[in-house]
């Protein structure tokens, strides 16, 4: 099946749409809060809208850094990103879970597109363990030949489906959602990176691993990735996702 190419303002308002998803339901939670803030006097209740209030801002900030370096250009003109940068926002993401993450990397600078993929590689692992469970991520190697390995391990494990088929930019519709843009995204960076991405599943654990890629010819990099991998700069925009 032909790879699909998808035009740079789908991808976009795609991106976009993943954004708003991640962070609407913190952001409602809040704005019902202050409603209650508003019109209940009872002190309990008050107690509990100032909690939520604080839980779900906590939320939506996590979620917005997470997104920031993700997705977007990480508010930095250069090429490298701490990986510690990308642990904080990893973390943050799942401070309120019902899932677990433990990070093993070096304290170094790797290639902007290397920890993005890491990052969209953390997410699809999410989705790998729906009840939830325990995430572990390996960084080894240096940032031009990293292996980046993720283990998602929980009750009712599983390969995401299509994943495969979107991140090789190949859907089996032949197009791509907001459901399934996540993974294709992650399959632009992975090209743009020459990294190649394996999935396997044995019992309850699933194995996410990203390795240099065989072949690197230039053009085994999709040229729509230079574009996808900061197509969301929203953070050097304005001041949303700062």
């Amino acid at each position: 099946m032909p790879t699909l190419t998808l035009d740079g303002l789908d991808l976009a308002a795609l991106l976009c749409s993943r954004v708003c998803h991640d962070v609407i339901s913190p952001v409602g939670a809040i704005v019902n809060g202050l409603e209650v803030l508003e019109d209940d006097q009872d002190e309990s209740m008050r107690e509990f809208a100032l909690e939520l209030i604080g839980k779900s801002a906590r939320q939506a900030s996590a979620r917005l850094k997470f997104a920031r370096i993700a997705y977007g250009a990480a508010g930095s003109a250069g090429a490298s990103i701490d990986l510690a940068d990308a642990e904080s926002v990893a973390k943050g993401m799942f401070a309120d879970e019902k899932t677990k993450l433990e990070w093993s990397a070096p304290q170094a600078l790797f290639p902007k597109n290397k920890v993005k993929l890491l990052l969209n590689l953390v997410m699809i692992a999410t989705s790998a363990i729906p009840r939830g469970g325990l995430i572990t991520v390996a960084v080894t190697g240096d940032g031009e030949a990293p292996t980046l390995t993720l283990k998602a391990k929980g009750p009712h494990a599983r390969i995401p489906a299509h994943v495969e088929d979107l991140m090789a930019g190949a859907p089996e519709s032949g197009t791509v959602d907001a459901h399934g843009i996540l993974p294709f995204y992650a399959g632009l960076v992975a090209r743009a990176a020459v990294m190649a991405v394996r999935f396997t599943i044995e019992g309850d654990e699933v194995t996410i691993l990203a390795e240099p890629a065989k072949s690197a010819d230039p053009e085994a990099a999709d040229p729509e990735a230079a574009v996808a991998a900061d197509v969301v700069a929203a953070d050097e925009a304005g001041p949303a996702l700062a």
